[in-house]
Order: C-alpha cells, then structure tokens, then sequence
C-alpha cells in the first residue's frame, strides 16, 4: 500500500510540473496512470478532461465527461461541457449546459457571452459583457471591451438600430476595427474609412514589437481589415489574392464580387461560388450573411440558363425563409424569362395573400409586370390596393400619369381626391397637402375641369391669398359658374398702377438674354421725302413662270383631248395584241427551264469554239445564277447561336 502510495503522490506530482510547463501530453499520460489505479477519482477525471481539451481533444473530453456523468456534475464541469459543446460548434447545447449550471462564474459568464453572440441574440449578450466589465476587474477587460464593442457593431450592422455610445477606448486595432464596423453599419463610409486606416497603423505598430511576428503573420493579420476597406471601395480582388486563411472572410469577399459582376463575367462568378462553398463557412458567418450567399447562388443560375438548378435553389429557399419575398420574387424572374407572366403574376398573387405583410414589395412586382404586357388598368388597380404607398405623392403621380394615358381622366381626380382627404385629415397644411392639392388644381384646369377645380384653388388661395396667379384661375373658374363671385374676387386683384414696372422694353428686347430682337429697317438716304397728297403706292405685280413643256412637245400638233383618261379607258383602246408567251424560268423543279431545254443541251448544239462577250457588251446568254450572299462574320466572343432556318414549302424556284 505504501508503495502505490508513492507511486501516485509522484504521478500528481508529475501532472502538476506538466500542467504548470504547458506539456499537457505528458500531462495527460501521467492522469490515465492515475485512472487506471482508480477510475472513478474525480480529480483525476477532472484533469484528464482538460488536458484534452487543452490538446483540441474536445470530442474525446466530451465523451469522458458523459460517460461519468455521475462523478462529473453539472455545477463541477459545466465550463468544460460547455466549452466542448461550444467548439464542436454545437452552440444550443451549450447554452442549455450553461443554463443548468447554479453558480455562474466569470469564466461562465464569458463563456455565455459567446455562445449569445453566436445565436445573434445581441442585446441579450451586450448586458452580460456591460455586467463583466462593471463587476470585474483584472487583466482581462481590454478583451471584454473589445467583444462589448463587437456586438455594438454587430446591433447596427444586422438588427439596423443605433446603439448608445458606450464610450470605449479605441486604444488597440480591436477595438478601433469594431468602431469602425459600427460605422459601416451606420452608413457613415467615410468615417469608417478613417478608423480603418488607423486601425491597420495600429496593427503594424503592435505586431512590429514582437520579433516572432513575420510579414505573412501581419498580413493574415490585416487581411479582415483589408476586407473592410474593399466593401467600401468595392474593390475585393486584392484581398482574393492574399489568400487569407479565414474561410469566413473569403466567403464573404467572393460573394460581394458575384453581387458586383450580377449578369456579367457569370464564369468569373462561378469560380467564386467554390471559395462560399469551402468547409466550415456556416460556422463562421451569421445567419443573414449565410442567407444572401444562398440568394446569391440561386439568382447566378438563374444568369447561366440553369433553370432547373435556380427552382431547387429558390424552392429550398422558400422552405426555410417560407415569409421571405426574395426566393418568390427569384422565382419570378425565371418564370418571367421562360416567358411565363401569368404563372408569374399568379405565383405573386398567393404569396401576397399568404403573407400580408410582405404583400407592398410582391405588389410592386405584379403591377410591372401587368405594365410590360400592356394591362395599364390591371396595374393601377393593384397599385391603388398597396395601402403602405397609396397616398405616398411618388404613387399619386404614377397613377395619375397612367390614367392620363388611358384617357381615364375621372379615374385620375379620383386619385388626387381621396389623397388630399388623407392629408386633410393626417396632415393638414403640410408641405405635400399643399403640393398635391395644387397639382390636383392645374390637373383639373388642363383638361377642362374648371368647375371641379373651384374647392382646390380657394384651399389654396386662402393659404395665400397674396398669390395672384391663383386668384386668377380661380376667377376664371367662377366666371363659367358664378359671375358675381367672380366680379367679387376681382376686386382683390391688384391694381394697374401696381403692377406698372419701369422697364425700358426697348433695352430689354436688345439684352444678351433676349430670344426675339425687333429690328429697325435702315435708314435709305431720300426716303423721307414727303409724299405728295393723293398719291398711292403702286404695288408691285409678281411676274408669272411660265410651266415647263415636255422635251418632245410639238406646237404644231393637236393635243390628244383624251390624254387625261386611262388607257383602257380612252376610245381607241383595243387592248393587249394576243402573242406566244414569253419563256417563263423557275416552273418546274429547281433549275429547270420550261421550252428552252433543247437550247441548253451542250451535247445537241453544234461544236464551237467558246468565246467570251467582250466587257460591257450586250451579248451572250445571261446567266440566271444568283451570286451567293456573304454572311456577316460573327462578334468575337459572342456566344449566342442563331437559330436554323425553316425551309419554304412549295414555292416557285424549289426550296
């Protein structure tokens, strides 16, 4: 027994030198030792699951710790459970291991951060690390800032809300980087552009103080900020060729150049779709990030002609994202490409109707497409029912432009009504009531409504009642209506001594601006001599052409009286002189030549020497052969095949 004593006393000894040295092979050599004396000691079991953990053994550390789950409890080894969970990328096991452990400890709280950030549940996650950073203090706040900065980034970036300035330190390239995230998130470009240069200052300068750090290592280093920079500029081949190790950045890069090349390059495209394809993507990206990657891929084969390829692709879109427009609106485009607009507008109309509150953007789609096949009503009718837009004056426009064009003219007061309603109740007096109610009013006066444009011009008028322009047509419209209204309204017309400018016409017909110039006749030296009373001015009379006479017209010749009339129908008209038809090419079969085949027998014409018509001579036989026509070369490049023509049919001249 004393033996055995000893034995172990020196392999804990042995465990605790090689856990202290960082050599948790030999560690984890000396802790089965111990296990194989007494497999159910619990410390031992303990380090045994951390040694591999610390040798990236999380499975088999795993396997140790629910194979002992009686010796090994929840509250003993929830950290290392959970850790092991959480690196097999199994994250919603991890977070209920967390859950069920009773003491939350700091590394647990830590631990609990991530796995919230992992499951983008963000506000969650951004109080548990406010939490550490308040109630914490050692060497590891830096991080704990760094990370509360990242799921700042991350809320505005994804969630599109403006977090709180929470005032952290943008002392290291961390820190400086998320800020910089945040930004981007924002909108703010030029702003991010600026903390993305300081940052990669920040990273070469603390990188260049550790002598082990090679020029790669910053690289690889710099690369995500690098990233950061192409999305701003658009510019992400760069980073493609310095190769980075991060699968995750190369997804994202090489999904932004699909974006970018949309239908053009679709080669280029497609090379790119193997690095979003690369071994662990799914686990380095969020969900959003993942989902347009999908959408991305489906509408590429939609681009290369695969429509087999792009309805899988949107069809399994649709079953994980089912109130999600963009697989329904991909789908679309490919039915809108085989030609199929009725199947389209009618897959539109059920996903509308499922799904109500995606129904603004799906209607948009089948009112253009209702426009591309000329059903201008139908589109109107489907823009009318959108009730997010209906009133928006952008929609009011649209509307009245495309009942204007159907002559709908009713149709399209209808439209200005019921919006200045809107306004009149929601918004009184605002800029856009006040904007529609006077385009209703020129609408109306344009097409003769003058009548109807009455209640819109004194709306108007009684806002200003210093505009005189619209005091005029509403004193023109009461004209038609009510004489001594009208009469009465004139009165607030200004009057004539008001209105009365000092403008020197003359000066202003002469300026540099002037479109018309009238011009002074010059003066002739005795053409003011005074005339004589009585005396007319002789006009003077044009002289008449004479018509011009046909070439082989004879003066002495008697016009033909019925030179006016038709041939046929003129007296002496005794029709077509009955002669032998003229040999007739092309009846019969393809080359063939009716009653002159005897002519072109070279076997039964007399031997003679062949001679040749001279140049320009009117001699010899005319050859009935057509030259043939020479094609136009293709494009280079071009790709597309022109389609074989059908053959004629029965027609005079053969095929």
């Amino acid at each position: 027994m004393a033996g055995g004593a000893g034995s172990l006393a020196a392999l804990w000894t042995e465990v605790n030198r090689c856990g202290q040295n960082g050599d948790f092979t030999r560690a984890l050599k000396a802790v089965n030792k111990i296990l194989h004396e007494n497999k159910d000691d619990v410390t031992a079991l303990h380090c045994k699951v951390v040694c591999l953990i610390q040798n990236g053994g999380f499975k088999e550390a795993l396997n140790v710790i629910n194979t002992h789950t009686k010796s090994l409890s929840s509250d003993l080894i929830g950290f290392e459970k959970a850790y092991c969970e959480y690196r097999l990328n199994r994250v919603e096991h991890a977070l209920k291991t967390i859950e069920g452990v009773s003491e939350q400890t700091d590394k647990l709280k830590e631990l609990y951060g991530q796995v919230l950030y992992r499951l983008e549940r963000y506000d969650e996650c951004e109080a548990v690390y406010k939490d550490l950073i308040r109630n914490s203090q050692d060497e590891y706040e830096e991080e704990r800032k760094t990370n509360l900065a990242a799921v700042v980034a991350a809320l505005s970036t994804w969630e599109n809300t403006t977090p709180e300035d929470l005032g952290l330190p943008e002392s290291t390239y961390e820190l400086c980087y998320n800020s910089a995230c945040s930004l981007i998130g924002r909108g703010q470009l030029s702003a991010a552009m600026k903390k993305l240069q300081e940052a990669e200052e920040l990273c070469r300068m603390s990188l260049a103080e550790d002598s082990d750090v090679t020029e790669e290592d910053i690289d690889a280093e710099l690369a995500v900020i690098h990233s950061q920079m192409a999305y701003i500029m658009q510019l992400y081949n760069q980073v493609i060729k310095l190769k980075p190790s991060d699968v995750g950045l190369l997804a994202v890069t090489a999904n932004n150049i699909i974006t970018i090349n949309k239908d053009q390059n679709v080669f280029d495209s497609k090379k790119k779709v193997k690095l979003m394809n690369a071994e662990g993507v799914e686990y380095k990206l969020a969900k959003k990030q993942l989902q347009a990657i999908e959408f991305n891929k489906a509408l590429l084969a939609m681009y290369t002609n695969q429509a087999d390829q792009c309805r899988k692709l949107s069809s399994t879109l649709q079953s994980q994202n089912p109130g999600h427009p963009r697989p329904v609106l991909i789908k679309v485009a490919q039915l809108c490409r085989e030609k199929q607009h009725s199947k389209a507008i009618e897959l539109l109309q059920r996903f509308s109707e499922e799904y109500p509150e995606s129904a603004s953007g799906i209607k948009l789609t089948m009112a253009q497409l209702y426009l591309t096949q000329g059903h201008v009503t139908k589109a109107c009718d489907i823009l009318r029912s959108i009730e997010d837009f209906k009133h928006k004056q952008g929609m009011v426009s649209a509307l009245v432009t495309m009942y204007t064009h159907e002559e709908d003219i009713d149709s399209a007061i209808d439209v200005f009504s019921q919006s200045i309603q809107y306004y009149q109740s929601e918004q009184p007096g605002s800029p856009a009531h006040l904007s529609l109610v006077r385009e209703a009013a020129d609408f109306k006066l344009r097409y003769g409504r003058k009548k109807e444009a009455i209640s819109d011009l004194e709306q108007l008028w009684k806002q200003n009642t210093k505009d005189v322009h619209t005091l005029a047509q509403l004193i023109s419209a009461y004209s038609l209506v009510d004489q001594d209204k009208a009469k009465a309204l004139s009165k607030h017309l200004p009057s004539p001594d008001t209105m009365s400018f000092n403008i020197d016409v003359d000066e202003l017909e002469n300026s540099h601006g002037a479109t018309y110039v009238r011009k002074k006749a010059a003066k002739v030296a005795g053409e003011n001599v005074p005339k004589e009373q009585g005396q007319e001015d002789v006009k003077k009379k044009k002289k008449k052409k004479k018509g011009k006479l046909p070439k082989n017209y004879d003066p002495k010749s008697t016009p033909d009286p019925e030179r006016w009339l038709p041939m046929r129908e003129r007296s002496y008209y005794r029709g077509r002189k009955k002669g032998k038809k003229k040999e007739q090419v092309g009846r019969g079969t393809q080359g063939a030549t009716s009653g002159a085949s005897a002519e072109l027998d070279a076997s039964k014409m007399a031997s003679s020497p062949p001679t040749s018509p001279r140049p320009g001579s009117g001699t010899g036989s005319a050859s009935n052969v057509v030259p043939p026509r020479q094609q136009k070369p293709a494009a280079s490049g071009a790709t597309r095949k022109k389609a074989p023509q059908k053959k004629k049919k029965g027609g005079k001249g053969g095929w």
